[in-house]
């Protein structure tokens, strides 16, 4: 069955009968049967987790494209992360980014690190340098593979293994949504798998560099993303679209 003429109604009936489907396959059985589907995108951010994925459809040279999300702010280990993956696993990681009207348009409008001054200028500038990029990532695509684990916050603690996002009219495969991080350390280790070095050094969770701190000892693994903000839940709208009204805390530095 493929998913290329399925009406919203079929895909989000096919979504629930495949999140039970997935529960019971591997790793590699999830991505295989996700590809299966039609044009399947996979979208990393180069974290240990999307890294995991990168390796398996690498080692089984399985049809699902790899793209990435190249915002202009990325710390330079992240990027010399794409090209040492393209060479370890024989793939090419297609790399989208903004737009330089665009990015002109929201300096113009708010400075260029305005993100720290208000959760509207953050917003605005994920939507500048992640959110387009990624429409574009996945134009045409039927299935859009993530890297979601119930285990980054609570935010994402009730992932599913499949869903369908009707915004975007495609069904979303999470295939590590019940992999604790525990699981993903071991798997990296016992595969020789390449992973950022930023991880290391107290980035669990890693974003754009000025937006992007390790966190502290107890803290959840997303607490470093959009630090001087003071909202739990707070995402960049990729996945779960945020709540421009929430408050934050006093304006964090204007350089990084």
């Amino acid at each position: 069955m493929t998913l290329h003429d399925a009406a919203g109604q079929d895909r989000l009936g096919l979504a629930a009968t495949l999140d039970a489907k997935l529960e019971s396959l591997d790793l590699a059985g999830r991505l295989a049967l996700a590809a299966e589907l039609g044009r399947a995108v996979f979208t990393t951010s180069l974290g240990i987790e999307d890294q995991v994925i990168t390796a398996a459809i690498g080692t089984h040279r399985l049809p699902v494209e790899v793209s990435t999300l190249e915002t202009g702010r990325l710390f330079k280990e992240t990027v010399d992360l794409i090209g040492e993956s393209e060479e370890r696993y024989g793939i090419e990681i297609h790399r989208f980014r903004p737009e330089q009207d665009d990015i002109d348009e929201y300096a113009a409008k708010y400075g260029l690190n305005g993100f720290y001054d208000s959760v509207e200028a953050r917003h605005a500038c994920c939507h500048v340098r992640k959110l387009k990029p990624l429409a574009k990532a996945l134009a045409g695509a039927d299935i859009w593979i993530t890297g979601l684990r119930r285990g980054q916050s609570g935010n994402r603690a009730a992932t599913p293994f499949a869903e369908y996002d009707a915004e975007r009219n495609l069904i979303k495969i999470n295939p590590l949504a019940d992999w604790d991080i525990e699981t993903i350390n071991a798997h990296v280790a016992s595969e020789a798998i390449p992973v950022n070095p930023l991880h290391k050094r107290g980035y669990p969770s890693i974003g754009c560099e000025p937006c992007t701190r390790a966190i502290k000892p107890g803290e959840p693994e997303r607490a470093g993303r959009w630090w001087w903000e003071n909202d739990e839940k707070r995402e960049c709208g990729l996945h779960v679209p945020e709540n421009a009204a929430q408050p934050i805390v006093e304006p964090g530095p204007q350089a990084n």
